[in-house]
């Protein structure tokens, strides 16, 4: 993903309709610690995947929310993954992560062809919420309002498991 090509439009798109909500594509990516991280292993679980990287500055301002989110939420089921679109990968995010950002949740290297099973993803960041079903339920592309986004995040997790 070139820089260039990352604009800063804030572009929600609300899906909370059960009835039309796509399942997330399934992927598998290795983790900064060397684990596997398959989204279909989530199921069950309410996901906040996070498409960012290390020079979006918009990233940066949220990923400290996500951190308090994956503390504040985990024993109730959400996990946050991180997909970094670093265009360096490893070279740019484990500097960043051992720096700047000790995040408490997994971080994984995304390319264009994650980013095409998710509809294309062309600004940075970009935020999926996907339901316990695996089913993406909320995408936002921009930095989120935090208010606002917490409570999405809530109503996932208040339905049945």
């Amino acid at each position: 993903m070139r820089k260039t090509l990352i604009l800063a439009c804030v572009v929600p798109l609300f899906i909370f309709a059960d009835a039309v909500r796509e399942r997330a594509p399934d992927f598998t990516r290795v983790d900064a610690a060397g684990h596997n991280v398959r989204l279909s292993k989530y199921r069950g679980k309410v996901v906040l995947l996070d498409f960012w990287a290390t020079w979006c500055t918009g990233c940066k301002e949220e990923i400290p929310w996500y951190m308090e989110f994956a503390d504040k939420y985990g024993k109730k089921g959400l996990n946050v993954i991180g997909v970094s679109m670093d265009d360096d990968g490893w070279k740019a995010v484990r500097p960043f992560l051992a720096e700047k950002m000790k995040l408490n949740y997994p971080v994984v290297i995304g390319d264009d062809a994650l980013a095409e099973q998710f509809g294309g993803i062309k600004s940075l960041p970009a935020t999926l919420l996907i339901d316990r079903q695996g089913r993406i339920a909320y995408s936002h592309i921009g930095v989120v309002d935090k208010v606002e986004f917490e409570g999405k995040i809530q109503e996932l997790l208040r339905r049945a498991r």
